[in-house]
């Protein structure tokens, strides 16, 4: 049984995964409220691809040093494959002594007693949760005839286990599906402005060909309208391109690796421009091409903090801006400033709700980089990013 001090801290924990409507952040908050929860050293929670690897994997209780020095993510085979493939919990006094067990890498963390349990939605195995190297409290603490012994998960420690996967995996999917949401709607604008987009040229088109017809018109008895009218004709012929290459270049997706991150950034701010009533500027001051890594966390933390200024915020203009860090000169500068109703962060942690702010953080760091987050409510936001250069 967990004790009575226990069930507020799994209350809140539960609690604390349901909150998040990211799914990097309810990973995260499922490892660490497992590790904290069970007392163990080491919590991971990998979600499977399906090329026999993980989509996506988060570690709790290892430094950003050692995760960069392990490697490449582990494969699903041996005790990782029992818990994805059989949906079955794995409870081992020394993983080491497992026949299935593989080795590590060098610079893994070394591990003996394992808890691992399936996160599973129905038939669907949506990830696996595992704990390592279980920490005695006082009372779990060996006696001195039995010195030599270490502790180790036990069947209560199990069952505990079982009720946050299940809770993680209701927590998991409704993650998914407001990302898959947030994906239509992107969607459903990239639609209305093709619409628009449409719907102006095709307007440009028919004063156009009025125009051709008037100069036709006049062109024998009234030469110098006639020559004010093909005039009109060239202004309406170039306002026509202009809208046409809008189109071509605002509803293609962003490709960041064909186009780079200044290109990427323009082409979003000018999609968003046009599909929301706030206005949406970028502008970028002298920045050089950067790792493949930081482009990408610059890009994601840009798309977040746009999304929870116009969502979220009610901002009325946002303002992106790119520019070259003086601290190197080689890295970068991402500041993305809202007008909105702004937020208490203080508030916003204690209640558990992140906006995102959990996941930016964690790509900035990620890549070496600082996030910082300036707020007040009803004086908007300041989301600033900085990253080193190559």
């Amino acid at each position: 049984m967990v004790p009575r001090s226990g069930l507020a801290a799994v209350s809140a924990a539960l609690l604390a995964m349901n909150r998040q409507l990211d799914v990097r952040d309810v990973l995260q908050t499922i490892v660490a409220s497992a590790r904290e929860l069970l007392g163990a050293e080491y919590a991971a929670l990998g979600v499977p691809d399906d090329h026999g690897g993980f989509a996506q994997f988060v570690v709790a209780g290892v430094s950003e040093e050692r995760w960069k020095a392990i490697g490449p993510l582990p494969r699903q085979h041996g005790i990782l494959a029992a818990m994805l493939h059989d949906a079955t919990p794995q409870r081992l006094a020394d993983v080491r002594k497992d026949p299935r067990f593989g080795g590590w890498p060098a610079a893994h963390p070394r591990m003996s007693d394992f808890l691992g349990m399936p996160i599973a939605d129905g038939e669907e195995v949506l990830g696996a949760l595992f704990l390592a190297n279980k920490r005695c409290t006082q009372d779990e603490r060996p006696a001195p005839a039995s010195a030599g012994k270490e502790c180790a998960f036990t069947e209560d420690d199990e069952e505990l286990l079982r009720l946050l996967a299940q809770h993680a995996a209701i927590a998991l999917t409704n993650a998914r599906l407001y990302e898959r949401s947030r994906e239509l709607t992107i969607a459903g604008e990239r639609a209305r402005i093709g619409h628009e987009l449409h719907d102006a040229v095709a307007q440009k088109l028919f004063s156009l060909r009025l125009t051709a017809q008037a100069a036709t018109a006049l062109v024998d008895r009234d030469p110098t309208r006639a020559k004010a009218e093909l005039q009109e004709v060239a202004r309406l012929s170039a306002e026509a391109v202009d809208e046409l290459r809008a189109a071509v270049v605002e509803m293609r997706p962003a490709a960041l690796d064909e186009d780079g991150l200044v290109a990427t950034l323009r082409t979003q701010a000018q999609v968003l421009d046009r599909a929301h009533t706030a206005s949406v500027t970028f502008s970028c001051e002298g920045v050089r091409a950067l790792p493949a890594a930081q482009e990408e966390a610059l890009l994601r933390v840009a798309q977040e903090a746009l999304h929870n200024a116009l969502r979220h915020a009610e901002a009325g203009h946002v303002r992106v801006v790119l520019r070259r860090s003086a601290r190197d000169g080689q890295g970068a500068v991402l500041t993305v400033t809202d007008d909105g109703t702004g937020f208490d962060p203080g508030a916003v942690r204690s209640a558990g709700r992140h906006l995102g702010l959990v996941s930016m953080r964690d790509r900035a760091n990620g890549v070496g980089g600082k996030l910082t987050v300036q707020s007040e409510p009803g004086k908007g936001t300041v989301v600033e990013m900085e990253v080193p250069g190559g």
